[in-house]
């Protein structure tokens, strides 16, 4: 058994995969811009390293040794390509043979409106051409964002604007989405192929608030809004546009060009499709959002 290279080791998604592997015995190389953050893997084992897809000359040394990469998807929405192109080059030319990569549902289709996916479209693009074998996780949303990031302002504020009408999407929480990762890694059979990464059923942004609010004790009115009224929304929570504009110690690292055109394409159908690819690779049912729900419901304000 080679050994397994996690990018991103210091995210919840990285952290989490890497501890998995460590769990299952095997050689693990963690990568972060900030490696004094694993000092948790570094005592059971792990192999931390610096790495930086922004720095090319960072990356032979990092992805030496490696037989597979768990590439997890960089936060820099425009900066991807150039980014996971780097690191992509740097793991064929160290020797990696297999490159496992976090995606969005439907980011194999050119005409996705969220302006994210044509990052993951690109570096798709790359994947496909570089020689090692691949798979491609189409993770859907997290159940955690909506348990966090969406139910605390609307909670707060009894209303949250939403710009998502009717369309449906497949929540997922994170850990089926890292045990599916690491299903990949360890298991046969999974090279140069996709996966929808899905939770057990379809909601929409209005139901799945609704369960916020039945769960809270207190309602939540969703108020439709067009795009550019969503815009204006997180303009006047002081939500970059743009992610070039996100500033180091911003609340919300996310820029709102990226958030609207996700509504849009909830709204337009993208993500309408449940999968059981989830339990075929993992052998466990997935979690429904009420679960990571109630596991959150604690962090809210009363």
């Amino acid at each position: 058994m080679g050994k397994i290279i996690v990018s991103g080791a210091s995210g919840q998604f990285g952290h989490a995969a890497a501890s998995q592997l460590l769990d299952m015995g095997r050689q693990v190389i963690c990568l972060s811009r900030s490696p004094e953050k694993l000092s948790d893997l570094a005592a059971r084992g792990a192999e931390v390293r610096y790495a930086d897809f922004a720095e090319p000359d960072s990356l032979p040394a990092a992805m030496a040794g490696g037989e597979k990469l768990l590439l997890i998807s960089t936060t820099m929405v425009g900066q991807r390509p150039r980014q996971h192109g780097n690191a992509i080059t740097a793991a064929v030319a160290a020797g990696v043979n297999h490159i496992v990569y976090t995606s969005i549902m439907d980011g194999g289709n050119p005409d996705h409106p969220a302006v994210e996916q044509h990052d993951h479209y690109a570096t798709e693009q790359l994947l496909k051409a570089c020689g090692a074998a691949w798979t491609i996780l189409y993770d859907a949303q997290y159940s955690e964002a909506v348990a966090t990031a969406m139910a605390a302002p609307a909670l707060a504020a009894g209303s949250k604007p939403d710009n998502c009408g009717d369309g449906l999407m497949p929540f997922v929480s994170r850990d089926d989405c890292v045990a599916t990762a690491v299903g990949v890694l360890t298991q046969e059979g999974h090279a140069n192929k996709a996966y929808n990464v899905t939770g057990p059923e379809l909601l929409s942004v209005p139901q799945a608030m609704a369960l916020v609010a039945e769960i809270a004790g207190k309602p939540i009115t969703l108020i439709p809004v067009d795009d550019e009224g969503m815009y204006h929304y997180f303009d006047s929570l002081g939500v970059a546009r743009k992610s070039a504009d996100i500033g180091p110690d911003d609340a919300i690292p996310w820029a709102s060009e990226g958030m609207v055109t996700f509504g849009q394409a909830i709204r337009e159908g993208h993500f309408n499709l449940l999968s059981d690819d989830v339990e075929r690779i993992t052998g466990r049912t997935p979690r429904s959002l009420r679960s990571v729900l109630e596991q959150y419901q604690g962090g809210w304000q009363k």
